[in-house]
Parts: C-alpha cells; structure tokens; sequence
C-alpha cells in the first residue's frame, strides 16, 4: 500500500490547496464533453464507450506519469507523484465552497456551484441543509474515496476513480437526456463508492460528540436513500449534528421527493453547518494518524 505517497499528499492539500493551472478534472470534462457532443445517444452503448474510454485514457496517462517519475531520484520522485496525487483530493477546497455559504451575501449563488439541485427558490433552511448534505457526502467522493484509491493502487487507482468520479458528476442523472446514456457511469459510480462511503461514514461516527445517536441514526437511515451509497455520510451526519436532513428538493425544474434522515433535535442554520465543518480538525488528525501508522508499520 501507498502510505508514504497517501501521507504527503494529504499534507500537499492542506498546506496548498488548488494549484493555479488547470485542474486534471477539468480535462477530463472537457473528454467528457466533447465525446457527448459528437456521439451522443441516448442509448447504453455509447456511455458505456465514454467510461471505457475516459478509463483507459485516464489509466494511461497515470502510468506514463509515474513511469516517467520512477526515472528520478527517490525522494524527488515520492514528492512529484504527491504533488500530483494531491490535485485529487479535495478537502481544502471543499470546506472553503461550503465555508462560503456562511459568509456569502448571496448564498444562493454560492450553492449552485456545489449542488444540482435548483437553488432560486430556497429558503434559508434548504441552503444550510444542502450545505450539510454536500459537505457529508463529498467528503466521501472528494476526500475519503480518492485517498482509499490512492493508498491500494497509488496514482493510477486515484486518477481512474476521479474518472468514474467525474463522469457521474456530469451525465449520471436520470432525466430525459441522459437516462440511458448515463447509465454505466452511475453503475460504476455506485461500485466505486461503496466501500468509501461506508468509511465516511464510520468516521463521521467516531468525530460525534453524541456518537450513540449517529450511529443510530447510521443505522436507521443510511439505506433510504435511492443512492446506494450517498445515505450513509448524510445520515451520520444528521445523526451527529441532531438534525433532519433530506427531504425534497427540486432539480431541473422537478421536485423529487426524498426520504428524511435523522432526527429534528436541532434546527437546521448556520449554527449547524459551522459546526458540522469544525469536524474539518479531526478529520484531518484522524486522516493523519491512521496513515503514520500505516508508514511506520508497512
């Protein structure tokens, strides 16, 4: 396992954050968009074309790079490969995007970068409760799940699952146009995320100042969701924070109603974001000391 590259990548996010140059997720968007554009259809087939190809492409380019690096010194090399490990994982900027919601004099501008659903309309609860919502479930998709990525299969495993990661962002939806075409993505998604979700979850419980009622709520709640695997850091959560998450929201234009998971101790307000991103400190510490031991018993 990868735990010296994992260790100095995490630390690499957190001193730096984004890199002023194009992201590696961007480029893979812009794949994603101009497959779309020339051979979209709503059918399987060419989604399933699209993952495949994004995959190899994706693998490809990962495998040159740390062959490429392997022909530097050691140490020049592990740093190298951290610094490009590190454009996949995401905790900086994503408790800055949700942070922003607290500060922000239009918050509902601030949100529509963070969620698909349709924010015109949204109460000040519906902003802080997608703010909750985001913030647990893409510490799974941006942060957990790259990591557990990175440390099995090193570079490649990280950029392969920010492929699948970013094409479930883009056409996994089940709207009309892409139902069909979207379809492997979010298979491949569901699976790519099932063990990490899960992960963040447990985290989240552990983090809890009433870690009984997240569990509980863990328990009760993380099945109800239709995703297979977004139920789990959003129910934690609620159940670490006493309040109700879930519910209904409206995306493109219709309402999708949406099981309620937690409790309704406490509302949900700026009060309860803040305090769901204070766990920022102890995921980190967490994150960091399950990896030294990782480095000084591998």
């Amino acid at each position: 396992m990868f735990f010296e590259l994992a260790i100095l990548a995490y630390f690499v996010d957190l001193f730096f954050g984004e890199f002023p140059c194009k992201h590696p997720v961007a480029w893979m968007g812009d794949f994603i968009s101009a497959f779309e554009r020339r051979f979209y259809r709503d059918r399987i087939l060419p989604g399933a074309l699209l993952v495949t190809g994004l995959i190899a492409l994706t693998l490809l380019i990962s495998v040159t790079l740390v062959t490429l690096c392997g022909l530097l010194p050691e140490g020049l090399s592990l740093l190298v490969l951290a610094v490009l490990a590190s454009t996949g994982l995401a905790m900086n900027m994503l408790h800055e995007s949700v942070a922003a919601l607290l500060t922000a004099k239009q918050p509902k501008q601030a949100l529509r970068y963070l969620v698909s659903r349709d924010t015109e309309d949204m109460s000040d609860t519906e902003i802080y409760k997608a703010g909750l919502e985001t913030w647990a479930e893409n510490l799974s998709d941006g942060v957990i799940a790259p990591l557990f990525y990175l440390l099995l299969f090193g570079l490649p495993g990280l950029a392969v699952y920010k492929a699948i990661n970013t094409l479930d962002s883009m056409i996994a939806y089940k709207t009309e146009r892409y139902f069909y075409f979207g379809k492997t993505a979010a298979i491949v998604d569901d699976i790519a995320n099932y063990i990490p979700a899960r992960l963040t979850a447990l985290l989240i419980v552990a983090l809890a100042t009433d870690k009984q009622r997240a569990w509980q709520c863990l328990r009760r709640d993380s099945k109800k969701m239709e995703s297979p695997n977004a139920g789990y850091p959003i129910a934690a959560m609620a159940g670490a924070l006493g309040v109700a998450l879930g519910g209904d929201a409206r995306y493109h234009g219709q309402v999708k109603h949406k099981p309620t998971l937690g409790l309704p101790i406490h509302p949900v307000d700026k009060s309860a974001l803040n305090q769901a991103l204070q766990m920022k400190m102890g995921i980190n510490i967490m994150i960091l000391a399950l990896l030294a031991i990782g480095v000084v018993l591998s």
